[in-house]
């Protein structure tokens, strides 16, 4: 693991993108440092970096796209599946690789409290409270797009999607107070995700067998659910739906001055279960 994470960082910083993420991360943070906290006097150290939260659209797919799908499309991975380390170390060295160019960012800001205090009064205990849940917010979008990049080859491709996804998430606690939450429109949606569901498991296990086979046991599901049980089972199920997947959200308490250590779990939750996606998805490869 620990030579796969070297052949990481190392990677990173012979190209260029890990410097760019670095450069475009700390001069964004030090922008709004400047606009928010020393120019408007706001001691809160949470808002320059909740205005920084929508720039992982663009940072995050900056790196994640080439973490596996450059070695899919090289046939390099070859190597990985015949490489005498566990797929899980060889995952876990490379998202370790990726968390660490994000906590050279924090090591950095993590002087920006001290500095901040010379000027006025700042709770260290909030402003290093939020930088820790920044840290996770973005170990958390790094094994989305870690796990995208496991899916396909395409380097753009696997950047779309993670651009998507993260939009997505960034958006769903706007989007849940302005759609409608009745029981036809979210038994529809379950549908699309049911569809969306088969598609990722396609691209996991290259079977249309297991695919078809997910698509139907979970579509049958969701009908015998909402026509044979109850339908007000629905009522209100996208607006929730919506609120589980808003990651932002839980970052947003920190910049009332809350800590939220339910945010921290959440977060570590959805890193898990992602880099664990990713584990089993080059597994599938390797095996067939």
């Amino acid at each position: 693991m620990l030579a796969v994470y070297k052949k990481e960082i190392r990677q990173a910083f012979t190209s260029i993108f890990g410097y760019m993420f670095l450069a475009f991360l700390l001069a964004l943070i030090g922008f709004y440092v400047y606009q928010i906290n020393l120019k408007q006097e706001y001691a809160n150290f949470a808002y320059p970096l909740n205005s920084v939260t929508i720039f992982f659209l663009l940072l995050v797919p900056m790196l994640t796209m080439r973490t596996l799908s450059e070695e899919k499309k090289q046939k390099t991975d070859q190597l990985v599946f015949t490489a005498p380390v566990s797929i899980t170390r060889i995952i876990l060295g490379k998202y370790l690789a990726l968390a660490s160019i994000l906590l050279i960012a924090m090591a950095v800001i993590s002087i920006y409290p001290p500095i901040l205090s010379k000027y006025g009064a700042v709770n260290m205990k909030i402003a290093y409270s939020n930088i820790v849940a920044f840290f996770l917010l973005g170990c958390a979008y790094f094994a989305i797009g870690m796990f995208l990049s496991s899916l396909t080859e395409s380097q753009i491709v696997a950047a779309i999607l993670t651009f998507i996804v993260i939009l997505v998430t960034l958006l769903a606690d706007t989007l849940k107070d302005r759609i409608p939450s009745d029981h036809v429109i979210s038994f529809l949606v379950i549908w699309v995700l049911i569809l969306l569901l088969a598609i990722i498991v396609f691209f996991m296990m290259k079977s249309v067998i297991v695919a078809t086979a997910v698509f139907a046991v979970c579509g049958a599901a969701n009908a015998i659910a909402y026509f044979a049980v109850d339908k007000a089972l629905f009522d209100g199920l996208l607006t929730k739906m919506l609120g589980w997947i808003s990651l932002i959200s839980r970052f947003e308490n920190f910049r009332y001055g809350l800590f939220d250590s339910a945010a921290y779990v959440y977060y570590l939750s959805i890193s898990s279960l992602f880099v664990f996606l990713t584990i089993q998805a080059i597994k599938k490869r390797r095996w067939s």
